[in-house]
């Protein structure tokens, strides 16, 4: 837990739950690529302090909890500004108001804790001017609003959560995502990429992202797949959540109704967009068919 992993000349990355990047500037100073989720701001300070290290900034892959849980804690502690991409900004600073938009108005108490939202932290935008020499930002949107991911001058690629590991798909089948539509573009995005080093948030680091590219990409069409032919026969969203939990064997909670929940929906309007499935009104109600 928390080990420093070298993955180029100057640059690493912190072995965690959610991976973290470290990258050296000059004069003995670092950057960080995402915080972690709560309290990992407080074991990632002292591992950069081991090594002489001072902490400049910190650089956001997108407002999600588990990647900026250590942000306030940092910004306090290290004196040092947090950027976010432009679409995540506000949330990074208002966690609770992110919480809000998944719930679809003021957040239900099982949402308000810890482990959903991180702690707010004064934020600055990202742009290219705010990157130093040797770090560029990639826009990969699709499991969040506007997440990015950070290429360094070494050739690593820090992917964020445009894909999840082997693991997570055999034990989940179905991931979180906010545009499903972007996500299949960001995922080919990645899988296009050149870089010596891959190493996405929530998978091992690898050399070779094709083949996770490509079980991501067929885990995102087979649920594709699978809600189309559910609505060969109009249904609502509500049915069409129930047998989404049936088919991956899910257990329904008030924190899972929500993340996929809006997965679901990330689906039906990919879907709809498309032109798979159109909506009907039928009995006061909101209806998706299959085309």
């Amino acid at each position: 837990m928390f080990e420093l992993i070298r993955a180029g000349e100057r640059t690493w990355y912190i072995d965690a739950p959610s991976k973290m990047g470290v990258f050296e500037l000059d004069g003995g100073d670092v950057c960080l690529i995402d915080t972690g989720s709560r309290g990992d701001g407080e074991a990632v300070l002292p591992l950069l302090e081991e090594r002489g290290w001072k902490l400049r900034a910190v650089y956001n892959t997108h407002a999600h909890v588990d990647h900026i849980g250590g942000n306030r804690y940092l910004h306090d502690a290290a004196g040092c500004p947090v950027y976010v991409p432009p679409l995540e900004c506000f949330f990074a600073e208002r966690p609770d108001i992110g919480v809000s938009i998944l719930s679809g108005g003021a957040a239900q108490p099982e949402l308000r804790s810890r482990f959903f939202s991180a702690e707010g932290c004064p934020s600055v935008p990202l742009s290219d001017a705010d990157l130093p020499e040797g770090l560029e930002a990639v826009p990969l949107p699709g499991h969040s609003h506007g997440m990015c991911g950070f290429r360094t001058c070494d050739g690593v690629f820090f992917a964020a959560d445009s894909l999840v590991g082997a693991e997570a798909l055999d034990r989940y089948g179905i991931t979180f995502l906010f545009d499903a539509g972007a996500y299949l573009e960001s995922l080919e995005k990645v899988r296009a990429a050149e870089a010596s080093l891959f190493v996405p948030s929530h998978a091992d680091a690898c050399a070779d992202i094709a083949p996770l590219a490509d079980r991501n990409t067929g885990a995102v069409r087979d649920a594709a797949g699978f809600i189309t032919d559910f609505c060969r026969e109009p249904a609502g969203f509500e049915d069409v959540l129930a047998a989404v939990f049936r088919r991956y064997s899910l257990r329904m909670t008030p924190q899972q109704y929500v993340l996929i929940g809006c997965t679901v929906r990330a689906y039906l309007n990919m879907l709809g967009h498309t032109g798979v499935l159109e909506t009907v009104c039928e009995r006061d109600r909101l209806l998706w068919r299959a085309v």
